[in-house]
């Protein structure tokens, strides 16, 4: 949480119930250790069993905190609010706070932090062991240290306490998050995989909110102590640290890596939130932003139902990450919850066609469009940087295109043949319309990506206007699309690349998608690579401490290297190898789909190797490889291959049956 103010309690509670004990090791947790309890029992056991960290922004003073000589709280440097907790340089120096744990769970414990000088410390001790430490770097802007996860055990103590250095230290915002359901690792020939991995989970997981949470509500940079107080629900930060709230951009782009870590209470109550906000009122927009209480819009981006920040691709991006969450989770609510089921619908439908007025698509094809009049009338791409009045773009069709898909599939799922068809009809007609019309006829810089209020096609460089075309799989395939992955390649290196790193955190995704492994991986080092860089805005914090960035670096591993789509409702697990040409090999342990964990490793593009860990029942595997292959060989024996041609790249695969505690092995016959 970037703030935790309350006017006369500061309180984070921690529950047992909803942060189950996660071994060390990695092995995930299942639900019947206690994650997905319903609703009305999680808000009971919040109130229960707390784990009471007393004014974790030091707002009362000296209130739950112990101060020796040389430390205090001041009104000079805050993170947010009024006050911070201050140590002066030199040895000796100490604030820290001791609570008792009322519930059995698993934790991170969170701080914003900047210093003078190096040698501070940050210490968390459970019954007076020291359980974590770091050391404090030299960093006068704030950076948020995430120590953890330390277990505990009613009655057991944690002391969470920050010791002085050579410089001065403050400190603001101490928050706790429950240990996530799922603790995926990642161990590889290329060892900058693994530790970027672990950095990633460690950092998303440190941006999860626990149910029952009371904290601040429209807290952003003009108001940081927010407008009042609310109980968070389910939830994970998702956009600016600073503010009070998730975007539905971010939580869009976040959500693969939050699955992966078995968010899915989370990752349901944020969709479904938005969902409720799609009225018609708002002309079935969502609102762009909503508090962690799930309910209420956040301020800086909400007016009035006439005047809030709205953008064309997040409204079908929310109905293609619902489909998604369905397959990582299993759960039906996502096929029989109304409020999910008319979002759905109405993005689809109404939606299309209320804001498709201002340029003829012919007969056949329907393209929602913006105002060209700036983010709070609506606007049709994710591209905020640019001031081209956009009626139509490429990142609002491509993401018509897979929400089409997306209700294709859900109907499928729910078992209306019906709508299934008709919507992937119209999927095919719309890719149709963009790669024989709409697209016009030029390659690379001079593909058409846009078209302006007044009609003109545009072409260049749009940033996410150019590169979610591809990632989207609007584009057909051939030396079209090559060339136009090459122009984004270079663009994105060039004089006019994003300068904001959540920007470039969409590229792994874009080449991953269309089998360019090795462009993907120089992507996400280069991410990687920039995470203590300061964040262009300053307010907050590095890079790294942007959380899109540590989420899509979790989904770009386990759905981008290691290829992993999951379909949990139909216990379906299919994987491509598309690792990088200097990666040897690469191993996940503690993979979470549903109900079931799996450790899946691949060497080079020729072998894989998928070990069902734990579940309930067998899972089918689909091991596919690219080319053409006969057979492939599956534990050693020979078995006939299954040839397809998928967006223009020739696989061979296999599907296999592979029940809890077995291992199975496959690789292309050489």
């Amino acid at each position: 949480m970037t703030r935790s103010r309350m006017t006369l309690l500061s309180a984070v509670a921690l529950l047992a119930s909803l942060a189950p004990l996660v071994p060390l090791g990695g092995t995930p947790a299942t639900a019947a250790e206690g994650r997905a309890p319903q609703p009305s029992t999680a808000a009971e056991a919040a109130r229960a069993h707390p784990l009471t960290v007393q004014d974790p922004g030091f707002e009362l003073g000296t209130g739950g905190w112990q101060f020796t000589s040389g430390t205090g709280t001041a009104t000079n440097n805050p993170h947010s609010g009024n006050r911070l907790a201050y140590l002066d340089a030199g040895s000796g120096m100490r604030v820290s706070q001791t609570v008792t744990a009322t519930g059995r769970g698993a934790y991170l414990v969170t701080a914003w932090i900047a210093t003078g000088g190096p040698g501070g410390t940050y210490t968390l001790k459970v019954n007076g062991a020291t359980a974590a430490a770091q050391p404090l770097p030299a960093a006068a802007n704030y950076r948020r240290h995430t120590l953890g996860s330390v277990r505990l055990a009613p009655g057991d103590t944690l002391e969470i306490a920050f010791g002085s250095g050579q410089g001065w230290v403050n400190v603001d915002d101490v928050t706790v998050s429950p240990a996530a359901p799922a603790r995926p690792t990642v161990t590889s020939s290329d060892p900058q995989v693994a530790e970027m991995f672990a950095w990633a989970t460690k950092k998303a997981n440190s941006w999860v909110h626990l149910p029952g949470t009371e904290g601040p509500i429209n807290a952003d940079e003009r108001q940081t102590g927010g407008t009042g107080t609310g109980v968070y629900g389910p939830s994970y930060w998702a956009g600016y640290a600073n503010r009070s709230g998730y975007y539905s951009r971010d939580m869009a782009h976040q959500l693969a890596g939050a699955g992966a870590l078995g968010l899915h209470a989370e990752n349901k109550a944020m969709l479904r939130a938005f969902a409720a906000t799609a009225t018609p009122e708002h002309r079935y927009y969502p609102v762009w932003a909503l508090n962690f209480d799930n309910r209420t819009p956040l301020s800086i981006d909400y007016r009035n139902p006439d005047l809030f920040v709205r953008e064309v691709p997040a409204v079908f991006e929310l109905v293609q990450k619902a489909e998604e969450a369905y397959r990582w989770s299993g759960d039906r609510s996502y096929l029989d919850d109304p409020a999910l089921w008319d979002f759905y619908r109405h993005a689809t439908e109404e939606f299309v066609t209320l804001h498709d007025g201002q340029k003829d698509n012919g007969p056949r094809a329907k393209v929602a469009e913006g105002t060209g009049k700036g983010i709070f009338q609506g606007v049709a791409s994710y591209n905020e940087q640019s001031d081209e009045p956009l009626a139509e773009s490429g990142d609002a069709i491509g993401s018509q295109y897979q929400a089409y898909l997306a209700m294709a599939s859900l109907a499928r799922a729910k078992g209306d043949r019906k709508t299934a068809a008709t919507f992937d009809r119209r999927a095919r007609d719309l890719k149709t319309y963009f790669n024989s019309t709409w697209s016009g006829g030029g390659s690379g810089a001079d593909m058409v990506r846009g078209y302006t209020t007044d009609g003109r096609a545009l072409t260049g460089w749009g940033k996410e206007n150019s590169w979610f075309m591809p990632m989207k799989r609007i584009v057909a395939p051939g030396t079209r699309r090559e060339a136009y992955l090459d122009y984004i390649d270079a663009q994105s290196e060039g004089p006019d690349r994003p300068t904001n790193i959540e920007a470039l955190s969409y590229l792994p995704d874009t080449f991953f998608t269309n089998n360019r492994p090795d462009t993907a991986w120089k992507w996400m080092r280069h991410v990687y690579s920039q995470k203590d860089v300061q964040h262009v805005n300053t307010r907050q914090g590095t890079n790294g401490d942007y959380p899109e960035v540590s989420f899509s670096l979790i989904g770009q591993t386990v759905e981008g290297l290691l290829g992993v789509t999951p379909d949990a409702p139909a216990r379906t697990l299919t994987t491509q190898s598309r690792l990088p040409s200097q990666m040897a090999w690469l191993k996940i342990d503690a993979l979470s789909i549903g109900d079931s964990s799996f450790t899946l490793r691949h060497d080079t593009a020729r072998r894989s190797t998928l070990t069902h860990t734990t579940g309930t029942r067998a899972y089918t595997w689909e091991a596919r490889f690219p080319g053409r292959h006969r057979t492939l060989r599956v534990d050693g024996m020979v078995k006939p291959a299954r040839t397809e041609v998928i967006d223009g790249v020739t696989y061979s695969s296999v599907r296999t049956r592979v029940a809890p505690g077995r291992t199975v092995s496959v690789e292309v016959v050489r």
